[in-house]
């Protein structure tokens, strides 16, 4: 009885671990409950070796694709490869598709055929493969379903395959053929729409987003060190360090007596004003140490002009293609070390092309270092004046106050500031002071801006926007003098302050 099987083609599914195998079944062992393939294909693939035996106990369905029994084929159903082309075209012809045979084909009677309804069932075989095979969608795209004459939308189950003869047959014949070999049901697949939401409902997305953020978990935890709490997230905001800094301290500086009024810079840092008495201890710890009065000028005059060529317009004003609109400038300077100050920001300023008019009143003995300044600023061919008379009937664009002292306020009283005073609030061009001092008084001139050296003055109102400058006073000079210091300046040397 088992040798009745023997050359007949076979599909063999072993579940989902083993796959499904086809070929032509070689030796068939009842008593060692065994079945041998010979040209095995495993899921669509053939496979390496000739011969693969099974056990019963692995076989999860046998299905019989065609009978070979004493020279008759009957073709039962498709599933694969095996009836495709591997074993013959259109289910003709050997194994190894060899020639076809010309042979009359028999076919089983329905006895027959009922006796083996079993294992060969007709509406079973007729199904495709995927229907058949339901554990195997997930496999390889090789072992698909192939259309080809053995569907069962072409002919029915128990139909034979037409024999040929090479006798050319009438146009009808060919069409059948046409039909069998093309024509295979490709509709029945077409007529049902695709359920997207069906589908879709079949996704759950907590589950899989779950499982993503375990396996980063899992990650983390094994290059991180820490425990579990002092971890790091593995996805960081634009705005966030991936490296762990240590907390941030605002207030930097502290001084040893408080000047009554607090700045905080752009950053936050906060920088406390500090009285005129600390701020004089201050400059002069520092002359002593190296910093001397023409450096601490040069420094001044250095930021100054930045701040006012900053204020002028910076690159949009002063190219080369704007040489017929150069700004000017009025520098209004007294008799003092602020005078100075203005003098060596002034010479800067005339470097730079920008027309500089310096107003200094005369005076019969004068600083040495407001010497020096003149005489180095008379070398830019900057203007001089002193008399107010001279200076400009029309707006300028930039008034730079050096006005004021700290410590002679009398000098408030003369004929020469109070008429300087007076030109520069008529003039209606912003004011810039620089080095102002702190007077319970208000100021002759409103300015704009005003810019102090190395720690702020408690200024007024009246003062305008607060700027700081670095004059380059060392860490340890502060220290002397009982400031603790951190320079809030960073990349910049001139640096505005807002009122805490």
């Amino acid at each position: 009885m088992a040798a009745d099987w023997l050359g007949s083609l076979v599909s063999i599914n072993c579940g989902v671990t083993l796959g499904v195998y086809q070929g032509e079944v070689s030796s068939v062992d009842q008593v060692s409950q065994t079945i041998s393939l010979r040209q095995p294909f495993h899921n669509g693939i053939k496979c390496p070796v000739p011969e693969v035996t099974f056990s019963a106990m692995d076989i999860k369905e046998l299905k019989i694709l065609e009978i070979r029994n004493g020279g008759s084929q009957v073709g039962v159903a498709d599933a694969g490869p095996a009836s495709s082309g591997q074993y013959g075209r259109n289910g003709r012809g050997g194994p190894s598709g060899g020639p076809v045979s010309s042979a009359p084909v028999a076919v089983p009677r329905k006895g027959e055929l009922r006796s083996l309804e079993g294992l060969t069932s007709p509406q079973q075989c007729s199904k495709s493969y995927g229907e058949r095979h339901p554990e195997a969608q997930g496999q390889a795209k090789g072992f698909r379903r192939r259309h080809n004459s053995w569907s069962s939308s072409s002919r029915g189950p128990s139909q034979a395959t037409p024999k040929k003869n090479g006798v050319k047959n009438g146009g009808g014949a060919m069409k059948n053929k046409d039909d069998e070999c093309f024509g295979d049901g490709m509709d029945e697949g077409l007529d049902t729409d695709f359920d997207f939401e069906g589908n879709l409902a079949l996704f759950d997305k907590a589950a899989v987003f779950s499982q993503i953020d375990t396996s980063e978990r899992r990650g983390n935890g094994a290059r991180s060190r820490g425990t579990p709490g002092e971890r790091t997230p593995s996805r960081y905001r634009h705005d966030e360090n991936i490296l762990e800094a240590k907390p941030i301290v605002y207030r930097q500086i502290t001084v040893p007596q408080h000047g009554g009024k607090e700045y905080c810079t752009d950053s936050g840092l906060v920088v406390p004003s500090v009285s005129y008495e600390l701020h004089k201890r201050l400059l002069s710890v520092a002359e002593r140490h190296g910093l001397t009065l023409e450096r601490r000028l040069e420094m001044t005059g250095v930021c100054a002009s930045q701040m006012a060529l900053t204020l002028l317009g910076g690159p949009n004003r002063l190219t080369p293609k704007n040489v017929h609109q150069r700004p000017a400038v009025a520098l209004l300077c007294g008799p003092h070390v602020q005078g100075a100050q203005g003098i060596s920001c002034g010479r800067h300023l005339a470097n730079h092309e920008v027309e500089v008019i310096l107003f200094l009143p005369n005076f019969v003995k004068m600083l040495e270092s407001i010497t020096n300044e003149l005489t180095l600023f008379g070398k830019t061919g900057g203007k001089q004046v002193s008399s107010v008379k001279d200076l400009p009937d029309t707006p300028v664009d930039l008034v730079i106050n050096c006005l004021d002292c700290h410590e002679n306020a009398f000098l408030r009283d003369q004929p020469w500031y109070r008429a300087a005073a007076d030109w520069a609030n008529q003039n209606r061009a912003p004011v810039l002071s620089i080095d102002p001092p702190v007077s319970g008084q208000e100021q002759a001139v409103e300015a704009k801006w005003s810019l102090s050296l190395g720690l702020p003055l408690p200024l007024a109102e009246s003062a305008g926007r607060v700027y700081l400058c670095d004059v380059g006073v060392p860490r340890q000079v502060f220290q002397e003098v009982g400031v603790k210091y951190h320079s809030p300046f960073g990349c910049k040397f001139v640096i505005p302050l807002h009122s805490a």
